[in-house]
């Protein structure tokens, strides 16, 4: 009877281990720190927002975007070519294609010319590492449906059956990884033409038969086939979240899916959901707020300012200037040299200052290539971040973000960066915002001897920027002076 006892006790005390063992909270893979049972999230938002977002994304700040599907084989207007000539028939685009394709032709008939042919991703993935990247988000579905996967639920229209025969999420996915760079996907969750959406809202979406059949099998496909370290959902805004089921999407995403601990999700979820439920918020394409968001946010912005996906008809104009990117107008003028670096507004440098991440897109062709224009972009603010990178990665908002929008400021440590983007009158440089110490130092990133400074009389401080020909200085705008020991 006791060694049914003792035996008993053990029995129970060996469940009690592999249960504490088995209810360690997310990522924690020292049992002495393990405090108790991970957070189990529940299906609606007050749950679903509670979650803290993983360190990685906002350490990230910069990410590359990549739009590529079958719009890209007529290549014109812009990605939303199919909905432009057959959802709304506007007549630039019925002109095009009767000038150019034969009677009859279809959307459909796109798909075999999607042939991905010069698809290298390595080749891309080296691009994107030069380019600074630290993640990189692939359309695996645009509104069009076409799959860039071999997605069991999109029979005859993915990039296995039709067009390149190949996993393009996959082997882009294997070689973004070989670099340590996060990789995202972007998915839409509607639909333009299927006729199952067309018929959910023919019935004022009461019904969810896309839902069931297309779109929820679809993103539990990616997670576990491809294990995203970011989901860019898209698609939502004809209707409310509980069409889609979100939220018990998320809440198995967040409990039990195998990217639990470390996946990021945006805020597209539900016609209600932008800029006020999900991991971080995207808002509106080419979101730019002007004060500090309360909540981390993310701006995507197109290389191409006229589409995201590849255009034929695409013009010079219509592409952003690396200082464009980067940073703002300014005009440098040092020992007596004037030339102007032009661009139109601020973008990497203002988001970051303002918490956010910056995500960049290229399109590339239908055949897998990634023209030079965008190539040649992508490499300089790659070049740019090899200089300043050091205020931009893992930074934090400073307590006050910019003077006069000509300097923003980062902060990381007990360091703070001030970004110029005007080069000062003589070459004197006027903070208005930091208060010196005795400890104070002052330097440019790029350069390694210390900078001359001295207290400004009114408020903060001046500093001697150096004296320099502009080919000498470490990049050609937005140039960062870092400071130590400063209030």
């Amino acid at each position: 009877m006791r060694s049914r006892v003792v035996g008993a006790g053990l029995l129970l005390l060996l469940q009690l281990v592999l249960v504490l063992g088995a209810v360690r909270p997310p990522g924690c893979t020292d049992p002495r720190r393990c405090t108790g049972p991970p957070r189990r999230y529940t299906p609606d938002w007050p749950s679903l927002d509670s979650r803290p977002l993983p360190a990685w994304f906002d350490e990230a700040k910069f990410g590359v975007f990549v739009h590529w599907g079958v719009f890209s084989v007529p290549a014109w207007g812009s990605e939303w070519f199919w909905w432009h000539w057959q959802g709304a028939k506007l007549p630039q685009y019925e002109n095009f294609m009767k000038e150019n394709y034969p009677p009859g032709f279809s959307y459909a008939d796109f798909g075999p010319r999607f042939t991905a042919h010069f698809f290298h991703p390595d080749s891309w993935a080296d691009l994107f590492k030069a380019a600074g990247a630290k993640y990189v988000v692939l359309t695996t579905k645009h509104h069009e449906g076409y799959t860039n996967w071999p997605s069991p639920v999109s029979w005859n229209w993915n990039s296995k059956d039709v067009g390149p025969h190949r996993d393009l999420v996959g082997e882009l996915g294997t070689a973004i990884r070989k670099r340590d760079i996060r990789y995202g996907l972007y998915h839409s969750l509607l639909e333009w033409f299927h006729p199952l959406y067309l018929r959910d809202k023919e019935n004022g979406f009461k019904t969810q038969s896309f839902v069931h059949a297309k779109t929820m099998p679809e993103l539990y496909d990616l997670v576990n086939r491809y294990k995203p370290d970011l989901i860019w959902s898209d698609g939502e805004w004809e209707c409310p979240d509980t069409y889609w089921n979100s939220t018990g999407f998320l809440a198995w995403l967040y409990n039990d899916s195998p990217v639990k601990d470390e996946v990021v999700v945006n805020d597209r979820w539900g016609q209600n959901c932008s800029c006020h439920h999900g991991g971080y918020y995207n808002c509106k394409d080419k979101f730019q707020p002007e004060t500090l968001p309360h909540h981390k946010w993310e701006m995507c912005t197109s290389i191409d300012q006229r589409s995201w996906g590849y255009r034929r008809d695409m013009e010079m104009a219509d592409i952003a200037s690396t200082s464009t990117i980067i940073s703002h107008s300014a005009r440098l003028s040092i020992q007596n040299w004037d030339f102007l670096v032009f661009c139109s507004h601020q973008q990497l440098v203002q988001t970051v200052s303002l918490g956010g991440n910056y995500l960049l897109n290229i399109g590339p062709t239908k055949d897998g290539l990634i023209v030079p224009i965008f190539q040649e972009r992508l490499l300089a603010v790659g070049k740019w971040l090899s200089i300043n990178g050091e205020a931009i990665y893992a930074s934090k908002p400073w307590r006050v973000q910019s003077e006069n929008s000509s300097v923003w400021y980062t902060s990381k440590g007990l360091a703070v960066y001030a970004i110029v983007l005007h080069w000062p009158e003589y070459g004197i440089l006027r903070l208005l915002s930091p208060i010196a110490t005795s400890t104070t130092e002052v330097t440019m990133l790029g350069i390694q001897n210390d900078l001359k400074w001295s207290p400004n009389p009114d408020k903060g401080l001046l500093v001697f920027l150096p004296e320099l020909p502009p080919s000498a200085l470490p990049t050609e705008f937005a140039w960062t002076i870092k400071l130590t020991g400063v209030k």
